[in-house]
């Protein structure tokens, strides 16, 4: 009886002890009032980072509690959970605040600091990596798919409050979890990146959020982030202030790598929208106001070199065995063309783009490749009437620039609709004087503004056959996206700094050998006997800020875009930066 009485004694001190020292750990603000910084130290002090979360969420104010999220992201750093760590990071609103914790993250030697908690973790990241990049990679939530690997607790957790349990998986609960993941299957197709979609919506906010946690795991950017979740066009896009997203929204699908290596749409083959070119246009946009573009073009010497040679050959008649070596004379007088790049870094892919385009359709208008059906070439358009002359020597400029009717808006500007084909081509006769001087006209004369208005109504089919030029025109949309969020300060509008994609430093952008020289594109005819030889030049020219003060942006009177806007808001409990 004494025995049991003092047993009973003992075990109520101890568990009013147990109370006490409960009730002062977990309600350390109503028992010390400390202040909520020292009490979330205290928190990481002693290894027990979701509490100090927990506080953390009850600051006064989004930037109050930014700011606390910043040491508790170190310190889960610090104490090897990094996955946590990046994702505490990744919640911070401020996108200063935000770049800020990822950096010091980055510097921060996961593990190197151990909590006085005392005991290890186990290493649950370098088993979810593993388990990602061997298991069917594609297909989890990291990449955009359906599947997600979370740690899972190891025999016992800690509830809100503090409290220990044990974990207990009962013959309900696993039933419950084999139909949870039915129902998830079954839904799959609702998160498949890869899956076709009318409207695709991608949340550039979002997504450089992903790039800057990745970046902090020392990974690059997956093959659904590089590819703008499949988007082949960008149609739209929307703003919204309260969650602080900016998004585009187009038709995408499933992509695959054709034999050149681009990316193109596994349906009809068209390019998928890159999200390098973004970021170069939108880097251009805040650095160069949106002008950029290349040039091809003949040299001086190479041009007075030709027209020296053409005067002397004329002074004799050319016999048919003569006319090879005749115009061997004048290829290798002409030379390689050079390439410039401007606004724009030569290196990058973009720039490639552009001046493959460029070459592309200048082979198309001298015939040397196949055009399309009402596309016909410049030589094989021309006519030489009975006892007329052939067109008198210059050299054909053709160039590619923007082809938008405009893009319009809601009443609140909260969102835009682009519209037109993108891309057209235009003319120009350059005079050619004997020291090889081009002198610009400002005039096409017909048969010049035949071949630019033929390319440019059948573009769409050109860029079926030719997948190079929907990749030039993919370029001009992204680059007329970038010039409407300068121009309307869309990123202030959701207070997005883009720390990330405007630092070069942070986003690198891949870079190969800036092309500089190509052959000289060239081609003849001989009609009733006489030659005709003609040579070109020109370029892709872009300037979206030019175009937006030319065209000024249109408020939709339908009511059909605002609509739009509503029905593709992003959902406040999905924290993808892409939907459908």
């Amino acid at each position: 009886m004494f025995f049991n009485s003092l047993l009973r004694k003992f075990y109520a001190r101890f568990m009013l002890a147990v109370f006490v020292c409960v009730s002062l750990h977990v309600l350390p603000c109503a028992a010390q009032s400390p202040s909520l910084q020292q009490a979330i130290r205290a928190h990481l002090d002693a290894g027990e980072f979701g509490l100090a979360e927990d506080l953390a969420s009850q600051a006064n104010n989004a930037q109050q509690r930014d700011l606390l999220m910043r040491p508790i992201s170190a310190a889960q750093a610090a104490a090897g959970m990094f996955r946590a760590s990046v994702g505490s990071a990744s919640s911070i609103e401020s996108d200063s605040q935000r770049t800020a914790a990822f950096d010091e993250l980055m510097g921060t030697p996961v593990g190197g600091t151990p909590s006085r908690g005392g005991a290890a973790l186990a290493d649950f990241d370098t088993l979810i990596n593993l388990i990602e990049s061997t298991v069917s990679p594609d297909s989890w939530d990291t990449v955009g798919g359906p599947g997600a690997v979370e740690s899972f607790p190891t025999g016992v957790y800690v509830d809100a409050s503090g409290l220990l349990k044990r974990v207990v998986i009962d013959d309900a609960t696993a039933s419950s979890l084999i139909a949870a993941r039915e129902k998830a299957k079954a839904a799959s197709g609702l998160h498949d990146i890869r899956h076709t979609s009318v409207l695709r919506k991608v949340s550039l906010t979002k997504l450089e959020r992903e790039l800057q946690a990745l970046r902090a795991a020392g990974r690059a950017p997956d093959a659904a982030m590089l590819n703008l979740a499949g988007l082949q066009r960008v149609r739209y896009i929307f703003v919204y202030p309260d969650t602080r997203d900016i998004v585009i929204a187009g038709p995408a699908g499933d992509w695959t790598a054709d034999v050149e290596g681009r990316s193109v749409s596994t349906s009809d083959g068209s390019p998928i929208l890159q999200l390098e070119d973004f970021v170069v246009a939108l880097r251009n946009a805040y650095e160069s106001g949106g002008r950029f573009g290349c040039a091809i073009t003949p040299t001086k010497d190479n041009l007075a070199s030709v027209q020296s040679y053409l005067a002397e050959s004329a002074k004799t008649s050319l016999k048919p065995h003569q006319r090879d070596a005749w115009l061997n004379g004048i290829r290798s007088r002409l030379g390689r063309q050079d390439i410039s790049v401007f606004g724009i870094d030569a290196r990058t892919r973009t720039a490639q783009v552009l001046v493959e385009a460029d070459y592309r359709m200048k082979l198309v208008g001298m015939g040397l490749e196949p055009g399309t059906l009402g596309v016909t070439s410049y030589l094989d358009s021309i006519a030489i009437p009975e006892g007329g002359s052939p067109p008198a020597t210059s050299v054909l400029r053709w160039w590619f620039t923007l082809n938008y009717e405009g893009v319009r808006s809601t009443k609140a500007a909260d969102a835009f609709s682009l519209h037109g084909p993108g891309v057209k081509v235009l003319s120009e006769n350059e005079l050619l004087t004997e020291r090889g001087e081009r002198i610009h006209t400002g005039e096409s004369d017909a048969l010049n503004s035949q071949f630019a208005q033929s390319f440019t109504k059948h573009f769409a089919d050109l860029a079926k056959k030719y997948p190079i030029y929907a990749e030039l025109r993919n370029v001009f949309d992204v680059a007329l996206v970038a010039a409407v969020l300068k121009s309307q300060d869309l990123p202030g509008q959701v207070g997005w700094e883009m720390s990330h994609l405007l630092d070069a430093s942070r986003f690198h952008v891949k870079v190969g050998p800036a092309p500089k020289t190509v052959e000289t594109v060239m081609n003849y005819r001989v009609i009733d006997r006489k030659h005709v030889v003609v040579g070109v030049s020109g370029g892709v020219s872009v300037d979206s800020g030019n175009l937006l003060q030319s065209h000024p942006i249109k408020q939709d009177t339908y009511g059909q875009l605002e609509g739009d806007r509503a029905n593709s808001a992003p959902s406040r409990s999905d924290p993808r930066w892409w939907w459908d």
